[in-house]
């Protein structure tokens, strides 16, 4: 069974401008990946069965969105046939690194490979934003500037620095945050050479700091060191390092209640790397 990376992803910074009808947010953000990923393996069967191999504790496979994200696909196959899948996970749930839809993108690309669909990236990142909003740029495996609902993509080339991820031991709901009443729904328009330049922050952040006590820990103590950002809607914040032993430097003195990792910033997805 051919192994397929997962990777992580980030976000630089997290704007929101307005509020639409339907509820849902109008943002601007940046995607950045990480070489730190989940490994999905792909067994082709001759039968129809999804078979997740690795369930995940408390979350059934009808919900699972590598199971989802096998059965979309499963109609464009080009015969009749199934797969078992196998995950080994590491990217913490509920800590705005992307991972289910990462797990997900990962599948429709390796299904699609594996299934000899033949749909172009363009197909597949439709299909994803099926399944949900970060799916796309997971798919299309490029740092990118994102508009509208995360849907919208731009490729970018920021730095690639590396990263020190604190990973604070609690999990954030992404719609509790949405629906706060104090979160900032009506910053103004951004632009990417704005951003490149140094603009932007996280306007989920004073919320989530709020109502989530080990995050605003988390976001203090990595403060003696760089500049803290909290990453999506949390829980995770990460600080750039100019070079992996600086990043080191302020592993070493991360309290043991807490876990953390490194990576290097990529703006090509390790996905593709396969």
């Amino acid at each position: 069974m051919k192994q397929w990376l997962s990777p992580a992803k980030i976000n630089l910074f997290l704007h929101i401008t307005a509020q639409r009808s339907d509820g849902y947010h109008e943002l601007q953000t940046a995607f950045q990946f990480l070489d730190y990923c989940d490994y999905l393996s792909f067994g082709k069967t001759d039968k129809s069965d999804i078979i997740l191999a690795t369930p995940i504790a408390g979350v059934d496979d009808a919900d699972n969105l590598i199971v989802r994200a096998a059965k979309l696909l499963q109609k464009y196959a080009s015969e009749k046939c199934g797969v078992i899948i196998s995950l080994e996970k590491h990217l913490p749930m509920g800590g705005g690194l992307g991972g289910g839809s990462s797990n997900a993108a990962t599948t429709l690309v390796a299904l699609n490979s594996l299934w000899d669909c033949g749909l172009s990236k363009h197909v597949l990142a439709e299909l994803g934003l099926m399944l949900g909003a970060d799916v796309p740029v997971f798919i299309y495996g490029y740092a990118a500037w994102a508009e509208g609902v995360g849907e919208k993509l731009t490729a970018i080339s920021p730095r690639e620095p590396w990263y020190l991820v604190v990973v604070p031991d609690c999990h954030v709901s992404t719609a509790k945050v949405f629906s706060s009443p104090v979160l900032t729904r009506d910053c103004d328009s951004m632009t990417i050479a704005g951003f490149l330049s140094g603009e932007g922050r996280n306007v989920c952040e004073e919320v989530v700091r709020n109502d989530y006590p080990p995050v605003a820990e988390v976001i203090d103590w990595l403060g003696h060191y760089a500049e803290p950002v909290m990453t999506g809607t949390g829980a995770c914040v990460f600080a750039s390092f100019d070079s992996q032993q600086d990043a080191q430097k302020v592993m070493n003195e991360l309290p043991s209640k807490w876990q953390a990792f490194i990576a290097k910033g990529c703006n090509q997805s390790p996905l593709y790397r396969n």
